[in-house]
């Protein structure tokens, strides 16, 4: 019978790298990291094998290890992620970062999350910013149900949820902060047909002919719903930063800015409302 360490090598050529083979077999055998490196020489039994195998399969044909596992780790949280929501990804973290900073630890003010998906960025200002109140909307009634899930799993209270277009949900009502991670890529881009993109949902990841239609609307829209000095955060493609500090020069916002990620990529724009 053959040993993790074997298994996994197996697994690894079979993917092309070893992170994705680990994770899956720790998935499998529903153990922390820790157990690959004084587990090497245990033999796995033939009803473990035959589920890592179908997982490998899976993944080999391009399904991703997120999906797979159900599982997605996003700023210090676990979250539930199912194909009704986005899978979270590393670069978002910059937008809950560029939030926080304008988030007094003792605030008690409202942030918007628009298109929560699973609820990454909602939660992870939530449980950072306890006194806080943020309110996650998603048009999707299947994706508001995970977000809320999560919450619900990882005990964070200070998180309520509408279904609804964007800012639809908030009616007349006015807060001190939005924040979104839309969809932004244009809608014939061939990266939509490859690797993890193909099983992901399309309306969360692509938005018109130039990719920026739903921002357009968010930049608009936000200054109905904007406290005097509240602040608009938004993540985008790295060939977007131009664009987005046009359109929310246009639209009357102060403070203009873009950062970039760790790898010195436009990624996220923002401003605040003119008092």
């Amino acid at each position: 019978m053959p040993d993790v360490r074997s298994v996994l090598a197996k697994a690894a050529q079979r993917l092309g790298e070893r992170a994705d083979a680990e994770l899956l077999l720790l998935h499998v055998v529903e153990q922390p990291r820790s157990w690959l490196f004084t587990h090497a020489e245990d033999v796995l039994g033939m009803d473990v094998q035959t589920a890592y195998a179908a997982l490998v399969e899976r993944r080999a044909a391009g399904e991703p290890v997120a999906y797979i596992t159900g599982r997605r780790g996003f700023w210090s949280l676990d979250l539930e992620v199912t194909p009704a929501t986005l899978i979270p990804r590393p670069e978002t973290e910059l937008l809950v970062e560029l939030a926080l900073e304008r988030l007094p630890p003792d605030t008690g003010v409202t942030v918007v999350d628009l298109g929560t998906g699973s609820g990454a960025i909602a939660l992870a200002i939530a449980s950072e910013r306890p006194r806080a109140n943020v309110i996650a909307t998603d048009a999707s009634a299947e994706a508001l149900a995970v977000a809320s899930g999560n919450a619900q799993r990882l005990g964070i209270a200070n998180v309520s949820f509408m279904r609804g277009d964007w800012l639809a949900p908030l009616g007349e009502r006015r807060v001190a902060m939005i924040v979104s991670n839309p969809p932004y890529i244009e809608a014939a881009d061939p990266h939509l047909a490859q690797g993890d993109l193909r099983f992901e949902p399309t309306s969360a990841l692509a938005s018109g002919e130039d990719g920026l239609d739903d921002i357009r609307r968010i930049v608009i829209d936000g200054r109905e719903h904007l406290q005097s000095g509240g602040w608009l955060l938004f993540e985008h493609g790295w060939n977007q930063g131009k664009a987005a500090r046009a359109l929310l020069l246009k639209a009357g916002y102060a403070q203009v800015f873009t950062a970039r990620d760790l790898e010195l990529r436009d990624r996220v724009s923002g401003a605040s409302l003119r008092a």
